[in-house]
């Protein structure tokens, strides 16, 4: 499972900044009001129904995602998005501002193993951003391109005297995501399967218990196996703690 990787796809920020500096509107407080401090401010450019009032990523029942009245003032901006040959969903400029926290949350089934990406593509920005996915820190500039695996536990805070302003787009893969994802140029980290299975240990030893309450050749088999890689991967973790290679 991929937690992030700065794709290799660099985005001429300037004139995104220049468009947002003209750009007359109303940035909205962010909806999800209950995983922030402080202030975090939307603006959405392409939204369910092309309604600028409705900065969510998410569809209810018949609804279609459309751009909005703000995209036709934004031309850098929808040249940017040209970039992206795949169909976009929600498209969003997310400004967290000076001392805004963000705290831990996930994103449900929002990743590329699930079939859907969020890209991040800082537009303005300070070294003083700390942005953290499945306690790892990522280091974004002006004008990279990132994907984040929200689907993971992730925080992030602005401790810096500027605004910090991320393009945020989500997108369903197809064969060009697939392709972009697979160029060597790209910096990725990969979440392994031993961690899966260790951050899923309740889980695995559940699945254990009920086979063998079930108490058939089969599922005995079934719970021997998860059992026996479960205690592999254990092992190999405890090996590498006290080989010092992880802490």
């Amino acid at each position: 499972m991929i937690r992030y990787a700065k794709l290799n796809l660099a985005i001429d920020v300037k004139p995104l900044q220049e468009e947002i500096k003209r750009l007359n509107a109303e940035w909205l407080p962010h909806y999800q009001v209950k995983h922030y401090e402080g202030e975090w401010e939307v603006l959405a450019l392409r939204a369910p129904g092309g309604n600028t009032q409705s900065p969510y990523a998410e569809l209810r029942e018949g609804e279609t995602f459309y751009d909005t009245e703000l995209m036709q003032h934004c031309p850098g901006i929808k040249k940017t998005l040209d970039l992206f040959k795949c169909e976009k969903l929600a498209v969003r400029l997310l400004n967290l501002k000076k001392d805004a926290v963000i705290k831990e949350h996930t994103d449900k089934d929002l990743c590329f193993e699930k079939g859907e990406v969020r890209m991040h593509i800082p537009v303005c920005t300070n070294p003083q951003v700390e942005f953290f996915v499945d306690n790892m820190q990522m280091k974004m500039r002006e004008g990279e391109c990132w994907y984040v695996n929200v689907n993971l536990p992730h925080r992030l805070g602005n401790q810096g005297d500027a605004d910090r302003i991320h393009l945020v787009l989500d997108c369903s893969v197809n064969d060009w995501i697939k392709a972009l994802f697979n160029d060597p140029e790209n910096e990725i980290s990969i979440l392994t399967e031993a961690e899966l299975w260790l951050r899923n240990k309740e889980e695995k030893l559940n699945i254990i218990h009920s086979l063998r309450l079930q108490n058939t050749e089969t599922s005995l088999e079934m719970a021997d196996s998860i059992e026996n890689k479960l205690n592999g991967f254990i092992k190999e973790s405890e090996t590498k703690k006290n080989e010092g290679l992880i802490a």
